[in-house]
């Protein structure tokens, strides 16, 4: 209880952070929109794919690759083994809206590519869907300010050879924000991954960004990502989650039964953004991990996207 209230702490204070500045309510404008010039400018966070997203509902489309290193070692209640090689991901995001201020969102699916160079075997297979609700609490082309809220259902219909499929699913609840300043750019997101069963861990997260649009095709980007556990989950779903002392971050969850050893995972992640017409544009992003990199899945990891909204 004391860990949840001390995230629910870290959240309101990142919160304040990333929506600080005049927010006002569009009850004087009820026919703004996420489309609305206040927010042409506004640009998704590229690290954190699954679960940091813009806080504006929009229709669109979001392809996107991961190249992800895996550490050469991992600590394990076993000793230093040895891993190195790397992961590939390739999915797609769709995001449909249905007026002004709600959309459907499907945040996670694709095909995963594990190539280990030592302890596992190469393995292949698709990820779990996650899909759900975004709600716009506040929306103010004026003050370019947007807040909103996420609730998606992960479901286990991924392979286990991927660290997919396992428990009984989860649910994620996340809240975004988004505020505009001339050619700045500031978001934030938090949430809660809550799992249906003892078999995942539960864990919280919080992500930040901050982007400065030199010209529409070079728009660099900062990144931070962090993620907490708050509990482990019972080491059940694969050898490996009864070993490693670390959960798996963004994309996996382990069900870690030692993860308590490392409960958090930071990374920041740089880049860029070009705006290649007034609905398309295309980023990349090369992350590295902040804490120990033997306490976690990535070496670093670079992702490349597109964003089509229409």
């Amino acid at each position: 209880m004391k860990q949840t209230i001390t995230t629910l702490g870290a959240l309101g204070i990142l919160s304040s952070f990333v929506f600080a500045g005049s927010v006002v309510t569009d009850t004087a404008n009820p026919v703004a929109t996420a489309s609305s010039d206040g927010f042409a400018q506004a640009r998704r966070p590229i690290s954190n794919p699954t679960l940091f997203d813009l806080a504006l509902p929009t229709t669109n489309l979001h392809p996107i690759f991961i190249y992800h290193s895996l550490p050469s070692n991992i600590n394990t209640t076993a000793g230093n083994l040895p891993l190195g090689g790397d992961v590939e991901v390739y999915a797609l995001q769709l995001e449909y809206a249905l007026n002004d201020r709600l959309s459907i969102v499907a945040s996670k699916d694709g095909y995963v590519d594990m190539n280990p160079d030592n302890t596992l075997a190469d393995q292949s297979g698709f990820a779990n869907l996650a899909a759900g609700v975004k709600y716009a609490f506040i929306l103010d082309p004026v003050s370019k300010t947007a807040v909103s809220g996420t609730l998606s259902f992960e479901v286990p219909t991924g392979n286990s050879d991927v660290f997919q499929g396992e428990g009984d699913g989860m649910v994620n609840a996340i809240v975004s924000g988004l505020k505009l300043v001339d050619q700045w750019q500031f978001a934030g997101g938090a949430g809660l991954q809550i799992p249906f069963s003892g078999e995942l861990s539960t864990k919280s997260w919080m992500s930040g960004h901050v982007s400065y649009e030199v010209c529409q095709w070079f728009i660099p980007l900062v990144e931070v990502n962090w993620f907490h556990v708050l509990s482990a989950g019972d080491g059940s779903s694969s050898a490996v989650s009864s070993i490693v002392k670390f959960e798996g971050g963004d994309f996996f969850n382990l069900g870690a039964s030692n993860s308590v050893a490392s409960r958090d995972f930071v990374s920041t992640a740089v880049g860029f953004r070009s705006r290649l017409s007034e609905s398309v544009d295309a980023g990349v992003a090369y992350e590295l991990p902040l804490t120990d990199e033997n306490n976690s899945l990535m070496e670093n990891r670079v992702t490349v996207d597109l964003v089509w909204r229409f």
